[in-house]
């Protein structure tokens, strides 16, 4: 790791720590990402692992950030579509380089104040963990060229648990936090159903979705880390909501 790209993160808060972001700025460029290309070897070598022990898993095209910054709130990227293989290699380095991996996550909160998320699949890339209905952004997340986090959390939420954002109220504003060259955007969104009512509909939808990559659904009423099988990503945004901070 070069020490530009120790120092490249050197303005943000620490891992960890939940912090308010006053705009998004988030660049597609054309070509290859430098990561995928000087790695394309490895990545594929790896992928060809992977598979073998999970051949359900599959090789789309995602937004992997190359460039990231913080700036008054304002968080910027850069970032070229890369095949999935390339990203799981990337995310397999003790000391990641050469890139960012950017997510958003929208928090869905019942009427009576527990987060609705949802478990995903023995199949997928990070089975049976527990997180915020969301995934990578996409090519049909560019808008632009640039990606649309607004639109990528509301087509995830849908295909993943038939609920519509447009029917919730979101907080103002969004929040960030990051660990390991990982960053998660973040923001609230109340709906007006309670917890039960809410695993009751999504229930619905997994039974009968194409989309089969999510086997289950939780309602989240505290921030201990052991409560369930959690994404790491998860871990301060639930002390953050459940200590007062939203």
């Amino acid at each position: 790791m070069s020490i530009s790209e120790q120092n490249d993160m050197a303005g943000w808060p620490p891992e960890g720590t939940v912090f308010p972001v006053s705009g998004i700025d988030l660049a597609v460029l054309p070509g290859e990402h430098p990561f995928h290309v000087q790695e394309s070897a490895a990545a594929q070598e790896n992928w060809a692992r992977e598979i073998a022990d999970n051949p359900a898993l599959f090789d789309g095209r995602m937004i992997f950030q190359r460039r990231l910054s913080l700036a008054d709130g304002l968080v910027r990227g850069e970032a070229y579509v890369t095949p999935f293989s390339t990203f799981l290699w990337w995310r397999k380095q003790s000391e990641r380089h050469g890139g960012f991996h950017l997510f958003a996550f929208p928090v869905a909160v019942s009427s009576d104040g527990a987060i609705i998320a949802i478990r995903m699949a023995p199949h997928t890339a990070n089975p049976g963990q527990i997180y915020c209905a969301a995934g990578s952004m996409d090519e049909n997340d560019i808008v632009n060229d640039h990606a649309d986090v607004a639109g990528n959390m509301r087509r995830e939420v849908l295909e993943e648990t038939g609920l519509d954002l447009n029917n919730a109220i979101a907080d103002p504003g969004y929040y960030a936090t990051h660990m390991n060259r990982s960053v998660t955007l973040f923001r609230v969104f109340r709906f007006p159903w309670t917890a039960e009512d809410m695993l009751r509909r999504i229930e619905a939808h997994i039974l009968v979705s194409e989309e089969d990559e999510v086997d289950g659904v939780v309602a989240i009423r505290s921030a201990d880390p052991a409560a369930h099988h959690y994404s790491v990503a998860m871990l301060p945004i639930l002390a953050w909501f459940f200590g007062g901070g939203r």
